[in-house]
Formats: C-alpha cells, structure tokens, sequence
C-alpha cells in the first residue's frame, strides 16, 4: 500500500471549514440554551441542518460541479463535521435518562434519527431536481 503524505492545503481547507462549522454551532447554542427536561433544539437544529447541508453539498460536488481537492475537506468534514455534534446529543441523552425522563429521551434520539435521515434525502433529491432543471 502506497503512503500517503499530507497535503497542507486540504488539512487548511478542513480547518477553514470547522472553525466556520463550530462558530455557527456555538452561535446557535448560545442563542437557543437548553434546559433540564426540555427539547435541546439548538442541537437538533444544527444536526438535521447539518445532514441536510451535507446531503446538499456531497450530491453537488460528486454529480454537479467539477472535482476539486478542497471542496469536499471544506465543506463535508470541516464546516459539516464542526457544525454538528453526534457526542452532544450523546451527552442530551444520558442527561435525560439520569432525570428521569426516558420518554423524551427515545423520542429525542429517534427523531434525531429519522429528521436527519429525512434532511439527508430531501437535500439530495432537491440538488438533483436543480441539476435537471438546468440541464
């Protein structure tokens, strides 16, 4: 197997990206705080916007614009990657357990699931159906 050597410019594209990624996520939190025994729905804003984002983004990059190196360290593992927080929800999650409140913590989980799964194909059929139309 060949080694592969590091490219500065994709690990500063990936950097580029996260820090613009964890900027809008702590931006979000910040405004939208969560509480004991409530809905956290800063983080599951970002996380179903960000599914949504990298649905739009890896369908555009892959089937629309021309490949580049940058592109998808950019906007896929740098600013998607940052800007959600799978080990938050994790963290939601035990909080709610531990209070007691394992009813809202199994629908938290499974809507987290199936709206980011849901986000996911929504972006994708959308940059496909804009693909088309200016075909």
């Amino acid at each position: 197997m060949p080694k592969r050597t590091l490219d500065g410019r994709e690990l500063a594209a990936i950097f580029a990206g996260g820090c613009a990624g964890a900027l809008a996520r702590a931006g979000l939190a910040e405004a939208v705080a969560a509480h004991p025994g409530q809905w956290p729905w800063a983080t599951f804003a970002v996380n179903v916007a960000g599914a949504f984002l990298l649905g739009w983004f890896i369908t555009r990059l892959t089937e629309r614009l021309p490949l580049s190196s940058y592109r998808r360290p950019l906007l896929g593992t740098g600013f998607c990657g940052a800007l959600t927080t799978f080990s938050t929800v994790q963290v939601e999650l035990l909080r709610m357990i531990d209070a007691g409140d394992g009813g809202l913590a199994l629908g938290y989980a499974a809507a987290s699931l199936a709206a980011g799964f849901a986000a996911v194909l929504l972006a994708t059929n959308l940059s496909r159906r804009t693909r088309l139309l200016h075909a």
